[in-house]
């Protein structure tokens, strides 16, 4: 395993993400655009959940950053699908980097992806929301991490599994609003349906929203648990990816 040769395919994504601009929209700008329109909403839904000091913020921080986490999936999918689409993936599979040394090297972009969006939904948005946390900042920070773990390691699951971009882009945009409905991002947890909350513990992103608000409203021990399942469903992501992704699969890329 080299050093040398993973932080020069980091470099090359990184050279493309810093020439599109475009690719930190859905996942920074949007949820920042929608946050003060959400809020108001946010207020009643969560004074009907009995919760009568919270003012939204508690709510549309953590689900903007759940929901809008998925779409740093399809980045992570997009830098394996575009190599194909260049015709620079043969090339890349020819240099002394292996198996092991691409995939880690490819994750790079989309892990600094996923620490920047947490610190400017959280840091930003939580400023102009006036979220106060008050459980530990160093546990909401190891709840981000559980989960943009999780969403780097689903990403490649996905690569793994689709053999072409539309395909991968088709999984991950009809799962993004159902997963997050599910997790209880878009409505507080305590308001969706009864056959919903019953489902949601088997679901990722559940765990994430549980883990922000145990955090937020102060019980950072029970985020240990949240954390703790997030790894849990990484792993399985990653093996998913180990099983089935091959070098010398022939990947169709956006056109």
């Amino acid at each position: 395993m080299s050093l040398a040769r993973i932080a020069a395919i980091a470099r090359q994504d990184l050279r493309i993400l810093r020439t599109d601009a475009m690719a930190v929209v859905p996942v920074i700008v949007m949820p920042l655009l929608l946050m003060p329109f959400l809020k108001p909403a946010f207020d009643v839904a969560l004074d009907v959940e009995g919760l009568r000091g919270a003012t939204g913020a508690e709510q549309v921080v953590p689900g903007m950053a759940v929901t809008f986490g998925f779409f740093l999936v399809l980045n992570v999918c997009t830098g394996f699908y575009r190599e194909h689409a260049w015709r620079t993936w043969e090339r890349l599979r020819a240099s002394p980097a292996g198996t092991g040394e691409i995939l880690i090297g490819k994750i790079v972009a989309p892990l600094i992806q996923v620490f920047a969006q947490f610190v400017l939904l959280f840091g930003l948005g939580g400023l102009l929301m006036g979220l106060h946390v008050e459980g530990s900042w160093l546990a909401l920070c190891a709840v981000g991490a559980a989960f943009g773990v999780y969403l780097v390691t689903t990403g490649l699951a996905i690569t793994a599994l689709c053999r072409t971009f539309m395909q991968a882009n088709a999984v991950v945009t009809s799962g993004t609003l159902l997963l997050a409905g599910f997790a209880g991002a878009l409505v507080p947890y305590g308001l969706l349906p009864d056959w919903a909350q019953a489902v949601s513990p088997l679901i990722p992103s559940y765990w994430a929203m549980q883990g922000y608000k145990h955090v937020i409203f102060g019980d950072g021990a029970a985020a240990l648990l949240p954390i703790l399942l997030l790894i849990g469903f990484s792993v399985v992501s990653a093996l998913i990816a180990a099983a089935r992704f091959r070098l010398d699969d022939a990947k169709v890329g956006p056109a």
